[in-house]
């Protein structure tokens, strides 16, 4: 896929610069190799990207898409993007204070505050290529910047639509949090037709500010011929609340890669993902909860429920600095395998070079048991109706973590459809 564009020469020159070192920087750093841990049991030939075009600026007729994009019932704004393009928005029911726009018309009307933030951690999990891509090819996403003292009652909701044969789009998501503000984003990525290949090279950057929250959900479910890059960065400073939910349910191959960094006393993170393959999809998930500062908090909670010849990788790492005393950390990663050609790889780790600290990790894979089945059954449930109950019932832990009623009822929806297509037979 060419590294190409046509973005509007009125973007500021700190963002063109940086697209330019950015477009040398993919070009001359090497495709992961086999060898290579960070891509450890990854299937690297879903790497190869050829044939793929960026067609931001040039949706299609998107009247039927627009009418698909439903989700959370009330929101506070609501945006459409279909390969890029802003194609609907809704945002009269937001707060005073709150600064809510399409990346490309942030980039213009607020340069500064969009330098600021954009971009700033380092990639560290293995896609620093696809991210330095990313960055070249980025025309348009969603900014956020919430004052201090506002609190956003109802969600943010974005719908990220590709449309078209062999399409690539490289969604921007920016949010940051002012002093004890609060809010809750959610992106919805989709494929306009089930047989279109598609590409999906996504970015956030999550910046929780001093005693704010911050929620973000991200719900992936592409066409089974699309593949995603998703690359989550989040800092959290000093008594903020920063938590972040994935939901896979669709794509051929998808790799998530997600970093949260506590910055300060009091910071919290809450890592959290459910992921739900099937036939022959692939889910490859990598995290860094790195805790800089001491008296900061970070929980990490996945579940991967495998069906059919379906495969994940989770590795995840925490990591205390020295100086980072009183740090309390989990990671937890558990995989619910519903066929015997399932696999499931876990490589949880730990590092630490502070004192007095609380950590801890681990990862278990298993099958349902017979008794299970048997207790279910002897209730007049059929055993198909059993097992997708006991696997519906092994997400949803996660899922009521988002601590939000709508949220959740938005995310089971999802969830329940993926498990009436692989009870129908399908994916």
């Amino acid at each position: 896929m060419s590294t190409t564009d046509t973005h509007s020469t009125t973007l500021p020159d700190w963002f063109t610069a940086r697209r330019d070192a950015a477009r040398l920087r993919f070009e001359a750093t090497p495709a992961p190799k086999r060898n290579d841990e960070a891509w450890r049991f990854s299937n690297l030939s879903q790497l190869d990207f050829a044939g793929f075009t960026s067609n931001s600026g040039q949706a299609p007729a998107t009247d039927h898409l627009i009418a698909r994009s439903t989700g959370i019932g009330s929101t506070a704004a609501k945006l459409v993007f279909v390969n890029d393009t802003l194609v609907h928005s809704e945002t009269t029911r937001l707060p005073a204070g709150i600064i809510c726009l399409p990346l490309a018309e942030a980039l213009v009307s607020h340069p500064d505050l969009v330098e600021q933030h954009f971009m700033k951690q380092e990639t560290r999990l293995g896609s620093a290529k696809y991210a330095a891509w990313h960055e070249a090819m980025v025309a348009n996403g969603l900014f956020v910047h919430v004052a201090d003292h506002v609190e956003v009652a109802d969600p943010i909701e974005v719908h990220h639509w590709i449309a078209g044969g062999n399409t690539g789009i490289f969604p921007h998501t920016l949010v940051v949090t002012g002093r004890s503000s609060k809010v809750r984003v959610i992106d919805i990525f989709r494929s306009a037709a089930d047989l279109e290949p598609g590409l999906a090279i996504a970015f956030n950057d999550l910046s929780a500010g001093e005693n704010s929250t911050l929620d973000y959900i991200a719900i992936q479910a592409f066409n089974e011929v699309t593949r995603m890059i998703q690359i989550h960065e989040t800092s959290a400073a000093r008594d903020a609340s920063a938590k972040a939910f994935i939901l896979n349910t669709g794509a051929s191959w998808a790799r998530n890669e997600s970093m949260s960094r506590l910055e300060g006393p009091g910071a919290r993170s809450d890592m959290l993902a459910v992921s739900i393959p099937a036939r022959e999809q692939e889910y490859d998930q990598r995290t860094f909860q790195h805790h800089v500062s001491e008296g900061a908090c970070s929980d990490l909670l996945y579940k991967n429920s495998l069906y059919d010849n379906a495969k994940t990788v989770f590795s995840g790492l925490i990591f205390v600095d020295e100086g980072a005393h009183h740090t309390d950390a989990y990671q937890t990663c558990r995989n619910l395998l519903m066929s015997d050609t399932a696999e499931a790889n876990s490589m949880p780790g730990l590092e630490i070079n502070a004192d007095q600290v609380k950590c801890s990790h681990g990862s278990t894979s298993a099958q349902i048991s017979d008794e299970e089945i048997f207790y279910l059954c002897a209730r007049g449930i059929d055993p198909v109706s059993a097992r997708q109950l006991i696997a519906r019932g092994f997400s949803v832990e996660v899922v009521e973590r988002i601590g939000n009623e709508a949220a959740e009822e938005l995310v089971l929806r999802f969830v329940d459809d993926k498990f009436a297509r692989i009870a129908g037979g399908g994916a």
